[in-house]
């Protein structure tokens, strides 16, 4: 079987900005509306929950944002990393694609997601704060706000979606190792959470009630900001040293990418890896196409509503236009958790709206299917998130062989599964299903968007 080829660069190479998209689309995002009075927002609305420098960050217009030398100096870590040709992979399928991955596992929290809780620890640290309050869906943010947190000596409290809380216990003692507090969402410990246990005592949660015990515990605090791994403009700006690390690495294999694929659950991975080259090619650069892959669980690109709606299921969170389920949707509670939210990224949404992003949605099955396969052929265990990627890159590479064309393949495997392998167990041992959600919940949860919309 043909070896897989690593593509690395020296850590000097790391990039030293974060590239922002906003800076060339040809039309501007909607902007976000105050949850009370429906008005666009201002910086000073957002100060309870971010640090000023994240705030300016979320605006920012400029097209590169520089990197502060302390995060860029953690970012050495595990930054740049790898890029590999999946010569066994293309080898497995028979296919004349030529495949690539950018691998993201290598982090200390063994995703991207580091990617952003760096920075935003170090801002909240730069701005004299001393606490986080944070949610996480699978557990990859979570960990990964825990590390950061503990580099720049911040405690962290973490609400973590119950059937997650339940499902992965080594994530939590990942973040517990870290030194964060790490508690089932939705908990006591929050007005929203005692609310909703009291309406439905056996919920499994979801990441917008999550999202809402972090933000009421992180306003009610002055020690306190909140901190979000995905959704947010500042968030998927930090990301995209993942796709300008992969334009340098492309180069290096006297290639480009045609096709590039990510999986989408906020949005943050998929930005990171895509967002250079769609500004590239705004830029009159190389045409790519480029897949946006989501759960049929959970498919907020391909069957939400693009429409203002809260963040959060308590709505205490600013109302943004992205594509959205409602945010009283529950998902059901297959295992890539990540990809477990009601909405998707603003940003990301409006990529889609412009015709510059082509969305795609599987099964949990098949998406299991695939990264099996793509382990046995490159000898890394994919995230069930990450798997959805796979499947999408795997699909395309397939329909390469049918139509007998030797296209290049880019695929961003965000995380490995490490730390997911009960899931594989239960893959294995036939207990996963399909699950397909209630249309008439999904129509229950859209008939609730902010009336905003009707305006």
């Amino acid at each position: 079987m043909p070896a897989t080829v690593k593509y690395l660069l020296d850590e000097e190479q790391i990039p030293r900005s974060w590239y922002n998209l906003q800076a060339d689309l040809p039309e501007p995002l909607a902007p976000p509306l105050h949850p009370g009075t429906g008005e666009p927002i201002g910086p000073a609305d957002l100060e309870p929950l971010f640090p000023m420098a994240l705030i300016e960050q979320e605006v920012s217009v400029e097209r590169y944002i520089d990197i502060p030398d302390p995060v860029r100096d953690i970012y050495r870590s595990w930054r740049p990393s790898p890029l590999y040709r999946a010569r066994g992979l293309e080898a497995k399928l028979d296919t004349p694609a030529r495949i690539y991955y950018k691998y993201e596992g290598v982090s200390p929290a063994g995703s991207h997601k580091v990617n952003t809780s760096v920075p935003q620890a170090f801002y909240s640290k730069e701005a004299g704060i001393s606490r986080i309050a944070t949610e996480t869906g699978a557990g990859q943010w979570g960990s990964a706000m825990s590390y950061a947190a503990a580099l720049f000596d911040l405690t962290v409290k973490v609400y973590m979606v119950k059937v997650s809380f339940n499902q992965k216990p080594y994530r939590r003692a990942m973040m517990e190792t870290f030194g964060a507090e790490c508690v089932a969402s939705p908990s006591m410990d929050t007005e929203a959470g005692r609310a909703i246990l009291a309406a439905t005592p056996d919920t499994s949660g979801s990441l917008g009630i999550a999202i809402s015990e972090a933000v009421e515990d992180a306003v009610h605090r002055e020690d306190t900001k909140y901190a979000l791994g995905s959704v947010l403009n500042h968030v998927l700006l930090h990301q995209t040293i993942i796709g300008q690390e992969a334009e340098v690495q492309m180069e290096m294999a006297d290639d480009y990418p045609d096709i590039i694929v990510g999986c989408t659950g906020g949005g943050s991975n998929f930005a990171g890896i895509a967002f250079p080259f769609i500004g590239k090619q705004l830029r009159d650069g190389p045409q790519v196409e480029v897949i946006a892959v989501e759960p049929k669980a959970c498919p907020t690109l391909t069957r939400g509503r693009y429409a203002y709606d809260f963040g959060d299921t308590a709505h205490l969170t600013p109302m943004v236009k992205m594509h959205t389920l409602g945010s009283s949707f529950v998902p059901l509670g297959f295992h890539a958790g990540g990809l477990r939210y009601h909405g998707m990224a603003p940003l990301v949404s409006h990529v889609q709206e412009l015709g510059l992003l082509t969305p795609r949605a599987y099964h949990q099955l098949e998406c299991f299917e695939a990264a099996v396969t793509f382990a046995r052929a490159e000898g890394i265990v994919p995230a069930p998130e990450a798997s959805h990627a796979i499947k999408g890159g795997i699909d395309e590479a397939l329909r390469c062989k049918q139509d007998g064309r030797s296209r290049s393949i880019l695929i961003n495997l965000s995380g490995h599964g490490f730390f997911d392998m009960q899931a594989y167990t239960d893959y294995f041992g036939g207990k996963l299903q399909d699950g397909v959600y209630d249309d008439n919940e999904l129509a229950m949860a859209l008939s609730g968007l902010p009336s905003v919309n009707q305006a």
